[in-house]
C-alpha cells in the first residue's frame, strides 16, 4: 500500500467522508491506469472553483497592465490548437466536455504555460517566442498541461496534503479546517500550479499529452524536440517552467518509447481542422 493510502487509511478511521480510489481518466493507447486518491470532502467542483477565481485575477491583473493578447498571431496560433486538443479531452474524460474552458495568452519574457483545474489555460509569450515553438511544440506542452487537469493532480496533490495533515492532527483539526478560513484558493493554486508534480504524475501527463496531440493532428515527435529545447534552455539559469517540469533523458527516452503506441492515431487524424 502506497504512503498515501496509507495516509487515507488514517484519515478513513477519523473522519466519515475518508478516501477514494478513483480513477479520473480512461486508459487510453497509452495505458494510463494509476488509481488516485482523493478525499470526498474535496470535490472536483470546490477545485475547479477555486482556481477559477485565482485564473480570474490573473486574467484581469494581465487586462490592466494591457499583457492579455487576444488579438496576434501567437494568441489566435494558440486558440485554434486548444480548440484541436479540447475536442479530444473527451476521450479520456467524457465530462470534459462540459468545462468551461478558457485559453488565454499574456504578454510576458517568462518561459511558461499551464493548464489549471476544470481546463483554464495560460500560455505566456516568452515560452512560444523565445523557444520558437512549432504548433506541434505547441500542442505538446498544452496536452501535456491539459492532461494534468484530466487527471486532477493538484486536487491529488491537496488531499494527499489534507491527509498528511489528519494523520498529524486528527479530525477535529481538519473538520475546523473546513468550516472556517482555510485559504484554500492559496492551496489550490499552490498544489496545482507552482509545486512540483510528482514523477508518476509527470509521467501521466507525457502520455496523455502526448496521446491528445496526437489525436489532434499534431505530430508526437514534437514531445521530443520540445523537451530537448527545454533541457537546453535549462542549463544555465532553468525557466519558471523547468521547476516544476524538469526535462531528463529518462523523460525523453519515455516519450521515445511511447510515440509508437500513439502514431497510428495520429496519421487516422486530420490535420486541419
Amino acid at each position: 500500500m502506497g504512503k498515501l493510502a496509507v495516509v487515507c487509511a488514517v484519515g478513513a478511521g477519523l473522519l466519515l467522508s475518508g478516501c477514494q480510489a478513483v480513477n479520473t481518466t480512461n486508459g487510453g493507447a497509452v495505458g494510463v491506469e494509476r488509481k488516485q486518491y482523493m478525499f470526498s470532502m474535496l470535490s472536483s467542483q470546490q477545485v475547479d472553483q477555486m482556481y477559477a477565481q485565482s485564473y480570474q485575477q490573473t486574467v484581469s491583473e494581465a487586462s490592466t497592465k494591457g499583457a492579455l493578447d487576444k488579438t496576434s498571431a501567437n494568441a489566435k496560433r494558440l486558440q485554434a490548437i486548444a480548440n484541436r486538443l479540447i475536442a479530444q479531452a473527451p476521450a479520456f474524460r467524457p465530462d470534459a466536455s462540459q468545462w468551461n474552458w478558457e485559453v488565454n495568452l499574456i504578454k510576458s519574457d517568462e518561459l511558461n504555460a499551464n493548464c489549471g483545474p476544470g481546463g483554464k489555460i495560460i500560455f505566456y509569450s516568452g515560452i512560444i517566442d523565445q523557444l520558437k515553438l512549432s504548433d506541434d511544440e505547441i500542442a505538446a506542452i498544452m496536452g501535456h498541461e491539459i492532461a494534468h487537469a484530466l487527471r486532477e493532480h493538484g486536487r491529488e496533490s491537496m488531499s494527499k496534503a489534507y491527509g498528511i495533515e489528519i494523520a498529524k492532527q486528527g479530525a477535529g483539526a481538519l473538520l475546523g479546517l473546513g468550516q472556517d478560513s482555510l485559504g484554500l484558493a492559496d492551496t489550490v493554486v499552490n498544489y496545482s500550479l507552482t509545486l512540483p508534480n510528482s514523477r508518476s504524475n509527470e509521467n501521466e501527463a507525457d502520455l496523455i499529452g502526448l496521446e491528445l496531440a496526437a489525436r489532434a493532428g499534431y505530430n508526437p515527435n514534437a514531445a521530443i524536440t520540445l523537451w530537448q529545447k527545454m533541457a537546453r534552455e535549462s542549463q544555465d539559469a532553468p525557466p519558471e517552467f523547468m521547476s516544476t517540469h524538469p526535462a531528463s533523458s529518462s523523460r525523453i527516452a519515455a516519450l521515445q518509447a511511447a510515440i509508437p503506441k500513439v502514431m497510428p492515431l495520429y496519421q487516422q487524424a486530420p490535420k486541419t481542422q
